[in-house]
């Protein structure tokens, strides 16, 4: 694991122009003066002393006596995280949905390497060591296995991609590259669920010093050693650009005991829920069961679609009504996989208690019964792991997560407005969006018709693959 500051530097054109260049933390102090000064930023910055950025700052903090989060809101840090496993990842997603960045995908990357994040450091010892390197033995094996199946696939019959006419007549070499890339992905898309969580990623993330702050309270008071040891290489390196800023980011005695309840009431509603999906002798995953609840505010007109009249891209206009009417969506049964950018929406409030219900593992993208009984003795390989990872949870494990793979499935929904559902089920039917997400929002957006009828031709549904 390795996490790496990454400082912003004026670009030439601000320098020729004479634009001044401050520290995260100066840049901070500076705008905090603006809710008790109107002297303007020249005249802050004729009390700075470029020579010494670290005492301006501290002559204008002890001028001011202003909460730290407010301040540390206008801090802007860039960090790079190299080494944490899938799972990690997810978590910190799910813990900073606002933030800018990105992530290693698994649908673009070979990850023929076998490599995972060493027991130790998640948290798994003494005998359950040697059965968990066994099982992610076996995942990278499955891994292998499926990717070779799903290239032999479209090598056979290339038509499964549903690649573009054009595209395909396109004898030039650029058309042949873009086609060789188009199947890797294919096949990186539907093996991907092989993949162990354990299995190392890397994260970029720009956000304030407040919402670093907020990352690393919560990594210190998890249980896990992985998100310990995360949030205090955060720590380190948020104090070197924003040092006054990090007294609050330690271990909160809520957060601790919070975190902890939240992983016992999904312990005790594992022991409730239905467990016939996990150990299931066919090829079946766990249906997604999706459902769709909306509430609108009352004095919305009953024609939705004048709230849609100008949507003509799912960045444009949506009108007041649709944006007022609260909507709560998910299913019963979502991969990690894909998991792991539903989470990552911006808006509204998601909650996935992280209980195995079942695997997936792209069965139905298969177009005959040979393939199918090739793969469903690989997905042997995820039930069991679910089996057991569920097992370990309910015998109060918090490192039970580490033994699923992204094709483990779990319950998610997310609540919030129609204005954003509509753009997320845009997005994640649109044109190059991976086949699984479109699904479960098409899904999602045929239930929406039964309810607004109205918005059936100006929501903006696309097919999906290919990109």
């Amino acid at each position: 694991m390795n996490v790496i500051q990454v400082a912003i530097s004026p670009t030439q054109a601000s320098k020729d122009a004479g634009r001044p260049a401050l520290t995260p933390e100066l840049l901070a102090a500076s705008g905090a003066r603006y809710s008790r000064n109107n002297e303007g930023l020249d005249a802050i910055l004729s009390k700075i002393d470029p020579e010494n950025p670290d005492k301006s700052v501290d002559s204008i903090f002890r001028m001011l006596d202003y909460g730290h989060q407010s301040i540390a809101d206008m801090a802007p840090v860039a960090m790079f995280i190299d080494g944490i496993s899938l799972w990690l990842a997810y978590y910190v997603w799910s813990l900073c949905p606002t933030a800018s960045g990105q992530e290693s995908s698994t649908r673009y990357i070979n990850y023929s390497a076998k490599e995972a994040v060493p027991p130790a450091d998640l948290g798994i010892t003494g005998s359950h060591s040697n059965a968990w390197r066994a099982l992610i033995s076996e995942c990278y094996d499955g891994y292998a296995a499926a990717l070779e199946l799903w290239q032999g696939l479209v090598d056979q019959d290339p038509a499964l991609m549903r690649l573009p006419a054009e595209l395909v007549k396109d004898s030039s070499d650029k058309a042949q590259k873009k086609l060789a890339r188009m199947k890797r992905n294919y096949a990186f898309d539907r093996a991907r669920y092989f993949l162990p969580v354990s299995a190392p990623t890397n994260v970029m993330l720009l956000m304030s010093a407040r919402a670093w702050t907020s990352l690393i309270q919560h990594l210190l008071s998890y249980p896990l050693p992985e998100a310990q040891e995360l949030g205090k290489k955060i720590r380190e390196e948020l104090a070197l650009t924003a040092p006054r800023l990090v007294k609050h980011a330690t271990v909160k005695t809520s957060l601790e005991q919070g975190i902890a309840a939240e992983i016992d009431q999904v312990r005790q509603l594992s022991l409730k829920w239905d467990r016939q999906y996990l150990l299931n002798e066919t090829n079946e995953a766990h249906p997604p069961t999706t459902f769709v609840e909306t509430f609108a505010p009352q004095e919305m007109t009953a024609d939705a679609s004048r709230d849609l009249q100008f949507h003509d891209n799912r960045y444009a206009w949506i009108g007041p009504g649709l944006r007022r009417t609260a909507v709560r969506f998910g299913w019963q049964a979502v991969a990690m996989a894909e998991l792991r950018d539903l989470n990552r929406h911006r808006t509204g409030s998601k909650w996935c208690p992280l209980i195995p219900r079942g695997f997936y593992c792209a069965a139905d993208q298969l177009p005959d019964k040979k393939h199918s009984e090739s793969l469903a003795k690989l997905a042997t390989i995820g039930r069991r792991a679910a089996a057991a990872s569920r097992a370990l949870l309910e015998c109060g494990d918090p490192a039970y997560i580490y033994w699923t793979m992204l094709g483990t499935q779990y319950h998610f929904e997310h609540t919030t407005t129609a204005d954003k559902f509509l753009y997320e089920a845009e997005l994640r039917t649109g044109t190059g969006a991976h086949y699984r997400y479109a699904k479960h929002l098409h899904d999602a957006l045929e239930i929406w018709y039964q309810q607004y009828p109205e918005t059936k031709e100006l929501v903006l549904e696309g097919s999906a693959e290919p990109e």
